[in-house]
């Protein structure tokens, strides 16, 4: 199985769009070679190079077999395409959260895509240890993409990191 994105490529800086240093949207995504019984995909996004241990940015599980691709920027809901659950990344919050990495080194993201032969049967908002509880032995294949990123300081100015919203400054 493999997984790629017309964001990025494997090893690659991803583009600021993607990170709260811009829009904070989900990158496309899209997936073939899926092993023969996969009923579902779950993915996974996470960042090991954070200050205080691995770093959840992503959980999204439950997508059908049919589903190849994500597209750039999936809602942040509950629920999405064709039933497909989110969970709670670290941020607390639903949906995709981008890199949002400490000045200093680029850290490096990990997109992890699991085919499953079964469906999660979590509700929404599933943390990501619920998520890999659901999924033991039910993992048919695995991909991976990983991406770079470090903040961009120079050219940006970041909004304070305990601010409501992710990173955004308060709206009036």
């Amino acid at each position: 199985m493999e997984l790629k994105s017309s964001s990025f490529t494997e090893g690659a800086n991803i583009p600021p769009k993607y990170t709260c240093d811009a829009e904070d949207l989900s990158p496309q995504l899209r997936w073939d070679n899926a092993p023969a019984g996969t009923r579902t995909f779950a993915l996974i996004v996470d960042d090991p190079d954070a200050p205080v241990g691995t770093w959840v940015h992503w959980v999204i599980y439950d997508l059908t077999a049919e589903i190849k691709e994500l597209p750039e920027g999936v809602v942040k809901t509950d629920t999405v395409e064709r039933g497909a659950k989110q969970g709670i990344n670290d941020f607390r919050r639903v949906g995709y959260y981008g890199p949002c990495p400490p000045p200093g080194s680029p850290h490096r993201y990990f997109f992890k895509l699991y085919a499953l032969d079964t469906g999660t049967n979590l509700k929404p908002r599933a943390s990501k240890q619920q998520l890999l509880d659901a999924i033991k032995g039910h993992i048919l294949g695995e991909a991976q993409l990983m991406g770079r990123y470090g903040p961009l300081i120079q050219s940006i100015q970041r909004p304070k990191p305990d601010t409501a919203d992710h990173g955004s400054p308060p709206r009036d």
